[in-house]
């Protein structure tokens, strides 16, 4: 029989040592003739990323024991590695210097020491000794500093920093070489995003003879390839989805015509996210409903493959290719796949427990002013375990960050820490994320904190309505952008009775001053321009309306953080406790914007369960460390207990 304990108060097999040590990290990887390379990272060790190789007898080894692989180009970074022919480049994320390892041989560096010139989107070129990169010159400023195209050579060291091959945009994006040594690669320029409007550039391998041959002001033309047969593919938005195109040397022809997205938005750098064959026929994906669907697209129609999945990415030339595949009831791998016969090899998972009890996630929509919105819904799931009769669970609404950004139907052993504990999960794609069309992103468009809050409130409403969850106890939580979203949900309705914020921005005019490059005109097109909107930044930042705060809130940051300055959460910190209501801050040494190292994960899930245990009534169950919070018996004396949606 199942024993019955008060909902949050759950025993639970998902710890936070299950969470951080007992799981890698696991970013792709690709093929190159017989081996199999891939990068996993583990919060054991910081967040250090590897590269490792598997070689035909089944021997896996490590090839880069003494680096990080992590690029910070754009802050974020992507394509930190590339291999081709048996050479291996990568990205030193501590030096930012570009390494070259080949068998057998020690990694040795091919580009200058200082740490003023970062590099990702890395390509090796099959034809030549030379790799490509995206490079970014911070000698005179960080905020103004220099994106160009760079070609670098294997054998030397570049002491100059690799030749320019491509200059004068602001932003470039992973270049793709031909067999034959063409370049293709995508650009853009304030104030637009590459999910706005991007050029889709081909030129010679020396830059010269450039000519843009896709994109435009409301355009996202993204992901070049090139085909076995010379022409150029890539992904268009042209229609409102992201669908396959072909260059062929003098026009663009569609390869497809479906409503739904073949890509995700870029706000990595790294190679295009489907794979061409070798006979020209192309695997992508198409994302329905916040799921992948895989096919093959070929004589201008997508024919779905039986390939079960939640999240699905994978990239390359040739039958074979290195995937990374999400479940909803197990954890995620990368394998390698073989789309001709169907057939899959798993490298390496997650991890290699599993767990006993899955909370799975339901899809959730409902109507809202501008059509359809998406959300998933996790139930509580005990192991052997039940709340009382009569009881509802509390539950947690996630905002997830971007804010284009996504998230999937993935197990993700974050949200089956809550949902083994008896806390419900409600994770909200408002509008403006991605997956699902250019009209569903530009829901957002001048109403970033407005149009994602409302969505999320309104999330609420549904599962109340449907008596799945106890109104008294909603906690809204997220990072970054979606630390922004809680921040002003907390301001802008009673619904949440305590909000949960990792990183969150506060001062959306601080956003706009004094963020990175990539990001400074992000704003432009979420909130307003800038300084012309400066009252709308006013009237949606948090920090200026705590008169409209009734919940406690819980702030964690990182002291290195640039993309959200630690002084936002310091600030927010201060103005709630001096308007009397609980709050409590943690800051981390050593963390930038997110968390990689395993003692600051496991820090984090702690404060954040001691923290709704207090605020909510409920007692966790384990050696869960109490989290002190200012002004938490005033909040008690004052706090509301008929919290309604609405």
């Amino acid at each position: 029989m199942p024993v019955t304990l008060p909902y949050g108060s759950w025993p639970s097999p998902v710890s936070t040592d299950l969470i951080t040590s007992a799981s890698v990290g696991l970013e792709g990887g690709c093929v190159d003739g017989d081996d199999v390379y891939w990068v996993e990272s583990h919060a054991s060790q910081r967040g250090r990323a590897s590269l490792w190789r598997l070689s035909p007898d089944g021997s896996a080894t490590e090839l880069t024991p003494d680096h990080n692989v992590r690029s910070s180009v754009h802050e974020y970074g992507g394509g930190a590695f590339s291999v081709a022919s048996g050479v291996a480049v990568y990205v030193d994320f501590a030096s930012q210097r570009v390494f070259r390892v080949e068998r057998d041989r020690a990694p040795r560096p091919i580009t200058p020491e200082g740490g003023l010139l970062r590099y990702g989107g890395l390509v090796v070129s099959p034809a030549r000794r030379y790799a490509y990169a995206v490079r970014e010159d911070h000698t005179t400023s960080d905020i103004e500093c220099v994106n160009t195209l760079v070609r670098l050579d294997l054998d030397t060291d570049n002491a100059d920093g690799g030749v320019v091959v491509a200059s004068g945009a602001d932003f470039y994006s992973q270049p793709a070489v031909s067999d034959d040594d063409r370049l293709a690669w995508f650009e853009w320029d304030h104030p637009d995003m590459p999910w706005d409007a991007t050029r889709l550039v081909v030129a010679e391998a020396d830059g010269s003879e450039a000519v843009v041959v896709a994109g435009g002001p409301d355009e996202s033309a993204i992901f070049p390839a090139w085909a076995p047969d010379g022409s150029l593919l890539f992904c268009s938005d042209r229609t409102g989805w992201w669908n396959l195109r072909r260059w062929n040397g003098s026009h663009v022809t569609a390869l497809h015509d479906d409503p739904y997205d073949c890509c995700n938005a870029p706000w990595l750098l790294g190679a295009a996210p489907y794979s061409v064959l070798d006979d020209g026929r192309v695997v992508a994906t198409l994302w329905i409903d916040g799921l992948p669907r895989p096919g093959i697209v070929a004589d201008g129609a997508f024919s779905p493959l039986d390939f079960a999945a939640t999240s699905l990415s994978y990239s390359g030339t040739g039958s074979r290719t290195v995937a990374r595949i999400g479940h909803a009831d197990a954890p995620l791998e990368v394998a390698v796949v073989d789309w001709v016969d169907g057939s899959r090899r798993t490298l390496r998972r997650s991890s290699d427990t599993d767990l006993e009890v899955v909370s799975v996630a339901e899809p959730l929509t409902w109507d809202g002013p501008e059509g359809e919105v998406h959300a998933w819904w996790y139930r509580p799931v005990g192991l052997d375990t039940v709340g009382p009769d009569g009881e509802l669970p509390p539950v947690i609404v996630r905002s997830h960050g971007g804010p284009t950004g996504f998230s999937s139907a993935d197990l993700s052993l974050g949200n089956q820490f809550w949902t083994s504990r008896g806390v419900a999960v409600l994770d909200v794609n408002y509008g403006g994320s991605s997956h699902f069309g250019r009209a569903y992103r530009n829901r957002l468009r001048g109403q970033w904190g407005v149009v994602d809050v409302r969505d999320c409130i309104d999330a609420v409403r549904v599962v109340v309505d449907r008596g799945l969850a106890d109104p008294a106890r909603v906690a809204i939580m997220g990072g970054s952008a979606g630390g922004y979203t809680t921040l002003q949900a907390l301001v802008s309705s009673d619904v949440f009775g305590a909000g949960l914020s990792d990183y969150g921005i506060s001062d959306l005019s601080t956003l706009a001053t004094d963020t990175h490059k990539f990001e400074a005109r992000y704003t432009d097109r979420l909130v307003a321009p800038w300084p012309e909107g400066r009252d709308v930044y006013e009237e949606r930042s948090p920090i200026h309306h705590l008169d409209r705060l009734s919940s406690p809130m819980l702030l964690q940051q990182g002291l290195d953080d640039r993309v959200v300055p630690p002084n936002q959460a310091r600030e927010m910190a201060a103005a709630v406790r001096a308007k009397g209501l609980p709050v409590a801050l943690v800051l981390y040494e050593g963390e930038g914007h997110g968390f990689r190292r395993a003692d600051t994960i496991a820090a984090s899930f702690d404060a954040k369960l001691s923290f709704l245990g207090q605020v909510f009534g409920f007692v966790p169950a384990g050696d869960v460390p109490v989290l002190a919070i200012d002004n938490l018996a005033a909040g008690r004396a004052a706090a509301r207990t008929d919290r309604q949606p609405g």
